[in-house]
């Protein structure tokens, strides 16, 4: 039991979630010009183990994958306790959500109900190339940025929404590539994943025009409250674009090169991360006082 508890851990991939899926949370905080931080951070355990977590446990138990997927190269078993289990996880966060807000509850709500649609049998929209990206686009990208805004206790407007889009767009651009190494088993499960019915050129013409637009879209919005961050986002974000293109433009969708896959994945997730938490940290101060304060 000891060793199917480990297991069910490793298939909530805590490190995934932290390092590549955080991204859109942090700038929701950014963006909300204010900063609760105890239900801030709070509730960023809640996003990422409960919801986040629960989802991708509750979708490991589905797929039943034996090779390697995101965040995990050689996936342990699933029982049949993991499933009940992974729905109670995400329900028992959403019933904490409630004590964030009305309309933070709500969001929370529409990604469980997304990632569910995404997973089931009964729906399953990762088997359809559209319905899969919308799933996850909504659930990790736009209502992740919406989370992290509520959380901090921003009060909502139009530019909010385009920003929450444009770093959908973003973190959307490299999800296809990993289908590349699942698309025997997805075959298997009858799954019309976005790499099998549009293929590796469709997949990288894919991240070039989403991460692009994304960047174009994000920035902007970003300068519409700072000037100086949002010229060191999209300059940065520039420089990770080439640097990830050469990589993605050199693939040929072999499972020897998942680890490379998994490492491009990283590497921009985690630039994404350490550039909003310092953004972050300057902005509400939480590493103190310093002459950026100004731009901020």
């Amino acid at each position: 039991m000891i060793q199917e508890i480990k297991n069910f851990i490793l298939h909530l991939r805590l490190h995934y979630q932290f390092f590549i899926l955080s991204g859109g949370y942090l700038l929701g905080g950014l963006l909300a010009d204010q900063m609760n931080a105890v239900q801030f951070w709070m509730q960023f355990l809640n996003v990422h183990v409960l919801l986040y977590g629960g989802a991708t446990a509750f979708n490991s138990y589905w797929d039943k994958d034996e090779g390697p997927i995101g965040g995990l190269k050689n996936p342990p078993k699933m029982s049949k306790w993991m499933h009940p289990a992974s729905l109670l996880m995400m329900f028992a966060g959403w019933i904490w959500a409630f004590s964030a807000g009305l309309s933070f509850f709500l969001i929370y709500g529409l990604s469980l109900l997304l990632f569910w649609l995404y997973s089931t049998p009964h729906a399953r929209w990762k088997g359809r190339p559209v319905l899969s990206l919308v799933a996850i686009g909504v659930s990790t990208g736009t209502n992740s940025v919406l989370l992290g805004f509520w959380a901090a206790g921003g009060t909502l407007s139009a530019i909010i929404i385009i920003g929450a889009v444009g770093a959908s767009l973003v973190l959307l651009s490299l999800y296809p590539v990993s289908q590349a190494y699942q698309a025997g088993e997805d075959q298997k499960r009858g799954d019309n994943t976005f790499f099998l019915k549009y293929g590796l050129k469709g997949v990288k013409r894919f991240f070039l025009v989403s991460f692009l637009i994304g960047l174009l879209i994000l920035s902007i919005c970003v300068a519409a409250f700072y000037e100086l961050p949002a010229a060191a986002l999209f300059i940065t974000g520039l420089c990770s674009f080439f640097i990830i293109h050469r990589y993605v433009s050199g693939l040929h969708g072999v499972k020897k090169e998942y680890q490379k896959v998994m490492n491009i994945k990283f590497f921009a997730s985690l630039s994404f991360v350490i550039f909003l938490l310092l953004a972050n940290s300057i902005r509400y101060e939480w590493i103190g006082r310093t002459f950026l304060n100004n731009y901020f």
